[in-house]
């Protein structure tokens, strides 16, 4: 990763995070999972693209006072094939709007944090621009095909998990 006194922003899809971990069967600690990101990645500044849900306020200021910059999107409420009630809020187009014009004269580098193959247009603008410094995949075991070409950027939550794990109480 860079030296001192480069930017690197992240830019964190927290459905897929947040799912990728759950399959690996724990939950991420994201006071944890921040001060990974600034230690091992040198991320000075970390965006967190989340859906509003009533009733999550406690959750919301949880995440702002561990560091991260929590941008809200609308969510929408369907019933899926098995008949359960699920809440979606996408982000993928934030997380590009973001990364690649709101911000992108801000920081010299990007870190992703999504194994979502929806961002691959993503990586390849922030490669040509040479903007792209990780791709941080959530789960090892779980992610899109599309995005192998990527591998020399990867890096992977799930194994770090005695580092990022929420404390079991």
């Amino acid at each position: 990763m860079p030296n001192d006194g480069t930017m690197v922003f992240a830019f964190i899809d927290s459905q897929n995070l947040n799912l990728g971990i759950q399959h690996a069967g724990w939950e991420l600690d994201f006071a944890k999972f921040r001060r990974y990101l600034r230690d091992k990645h040198r991320v000075t500044k970390a965006y967190l693209f989340i859906g509003l849900v009533p009733g999550g306020e406690s959750l919301y200021e949880y995440l702002q006072r561990s560091g991260f910059e929590v941008v809200f999107k609308p969510t929408t409420t369907y019933t899926a094939a098995n008949g359960k009630a699920t809440v979606k809020g996408n982000v993928d187009t934030d997380v590009v709007l973001y990364a690649a014009a709101k911000e992108i004269d801000k920081y010299d580098k990007a870190v992703i944090v999504s194994g979502d193959g929806d961002y691959l247009s993503l990586y390849e603008y922030l490669e040509s621009k040479n903007k792209l410094g990780k791709i941080l995949i959530p789960n090892k075991f779980r992610f899109s095909q599309l995005l192998t070409k990527y591998a020399d950027y990867f890096d992977y939550v799930s194994v770090n998990r005695t580092k990022l794990e929420k404390d079991k109480k």
